[in-house]
């Protein structure tokens, strides 16, 4: 399992690599101003109907049954199955395009209602809209393929999709010249990226035998049974971007450059939960669904603590660096061009914020597929709910005085009670016990973290905050080396333990 998920995390580390140079780029030349806003409001539409619609939702509902009808029934159901699932997905998109093509307008005043007092931000942001809009379409085809792919345990296609995006949109900088605005450049460079990662994957496709027919929807008994799993994954996924719109939408009313701040803060924290919880979620999906269908729940439970471990062992040392060195990882790696001081500041707070929910974040990604492989889309609507009640209540709450970085934390707040409500939930129902070793390496782990923040924070202290963006490196890399180095003393302490835990097995 760990090996599958490390190619995929191998090629997402690529991919945010290149995110990182698309995103310097942006930051240089776009900076944190109205430009910018217009941008990422045109790039997070589509973004947030692709994960309700697409990654979310679809791979909730269509991967555990795809890789059952795969396990019970045989290639040709499974096949099927998947072609009827086509025609569907392809219909709706089409006519929710129609839609958002028509009334960009009106999504967009809806999305960020503050842009309507100012017409020209309104008409620019809808004219981006509408080149970026259709790139949902084009990568819900690619997410079902790709689903179909990692059924079949082929991870490294789908993985690289993302590197396709990054590289379109830094040659569309790169010729932004032929275009009105760099704004433009880029949305049009989002739309051909949706163009070329479907291409990679209906390639790879080809490669392993495999093919899908296009043909008129059929609503057989296996799609029937994916609408009503689907139904519930939407809710839960909308969930999720509903925080995540009102982070846009109550940003939009603070000072120019916050949604900009949220924006370069995400992209960062999004590392270790692409790398590391994006690729063990992707792996233990089908995992637990095919172990699942053989009736191996003991199986199933030992993978998920096992995800859970190694989970938490590689996102803990991003926390402890988020949390005490934002400023100079914001400098560092954004502080140029028109990304002033306080563009860096504003964002730093942000990541502060973010790092404090990172951990639940991530084990979201591992606990959710427990539900899922089992066909259960419901209970984590539920716990969802309960979360994003908490996280909005709290957005509101904050924003007043905390302004962006109260709405970050909520969404941090909201994480942690969303896992530990599953947590909860699952173990009543007998799918997760925390075995021997999956307790010590947690433990041991937390008190790594802990002491690596508090050694960090002491190398950075005679620093004391950043002034201007040029000590950004000498000051960030002497407290990397110490916090990590702390980290891994410490965090020595669940070696004996890991080891008892394998002679144990063995």
């Amino acid at each position: 399992m760990w090996r599958k998920a490390a190619s995929v995390g191998g090629l997402t580390l690529v991919s945010r690599l290149f995110g990182f140079v698309r995103d310097v780029m942006m930051a240089a030349v776009l900076g944190a101003g109205p430009l910018a806003d217009a941008f990422m409001i045109a790039f997070r539409l589509p973004n947030h109907f692709r994960a309700i619609f697409a990654e979310g939702a679809f791979n909730a509902a269509f991967v555990p049954r795809y890789a059952r009808a795969l396990t019970q029934d045989g290639e040709g159901a499974a096949r099927a199955f998947a072609e009827d699932v086509l025609a569907i997905t392809i219909a709706v998109h089409l006519g929710l395009l129609a839609l958002a093509l028509t009334f960009t307008p009106l999504v967009v005043a809806a999305l960020a209602p503050g842009f309507a007092a100012d017409p020209g931000q309104l008409a620019l942001t809808a004219g981006l809209t509408q080149i970026t809009f259709p790139y949902l379409l084009l990568i819900s085809v690619m997410t079902l393929i790709a689903g179909v792919l990692n059924a079949h345990d082929r991870f490294a296609a789908a993985a690289a999709t993302p590197i396709l995006l990054n590289l379109c949109m830094i040659a569309a900088l790169m010729a932004s010249g032929l275009f009105p605005t760099i704004a433009h450049a880029l949305a049009v460079g989002v739309l051909v990226s949706g163009v070329a990662q479907l291409a990679l994957v209906v390639a790879d496709m080809g490669r392993a035998g495999l093919s899908l027919r296009l043909r008129l929807p059929r609503f057989t008994a296996n799609v029937r049974n994916f609408l009503k799993g689907f139904g519930p994954a939407v809710l839960g996924s909308a969930g999720v971007q509903l925080a995540m719109f009102a982070d846009t939408i109550l940003a939009s009313f603070l000072p120019t450059g916050s949604v900009s701040y949220l924006y370069y803060a995400d992209r960062l924290y999004q590392l270790p939960l692409a790398v590391v919880g994006i690729a063990v979620g992707t792996v233990l999906l089908p995992e637990l669904a095919r172990r699942l269908a053989r009736q191996d729940l003991a199986g199933a439970r030992d993978r998920l603590n096992r995800a859970l471990e190694g989970a938490w062992l590689m996102t803990l040392p991003f926390v402890a660096l988020f949390v005490v060195a934002a400023e100079p990882v914001v400098a560092a790696l954004f502080g140029r061009g028109a990304f002033d001081a306080k563009a860096v500041a504003g964002a730093a707070a942000a990541l502060q914020a973010y790092a404090i929910g990172l951990p639940a974040i991530v084990a979201l990604r591992c606990v959710t597929p427990a539900f899922h492989a089992s066909g259960d889309t419901a209970t984590p609507v539920k716990a969802l709910a309960v979360a994003t009640i908490a996280n909005l209540v709290l957005k509101f709450a904050l924003i007043g005085t905390y302004a962006h970085a109260g709405l970050a934390f909520a969404t941090s707040v909201g994480a942690w009670v969303n896992v530990i409500l599953l947590v909860i939930l699952l173990r009543g129902r007998g799918g997760f016990a925390a075995d021997r070793r999956f307790t010590l390496n947690v433990v041991a782990l937390t008190l790594a973290t802990a002491a690596a923040i508090a050694a960090a924070f002491a190398a950075l202290a005679p620093a004391g905050t950043v002034k201007g963006l040029i000590p950004a490196f000498p000051d960030l890399a002497p407290a990397t080396l110490i916090g990590a180095a702390v980290f891994a003393a410490f965090g020595a302490i669940a070696v004996p333990g890991f080891l008892l835990a394998r002679r144990r097995r063995a």
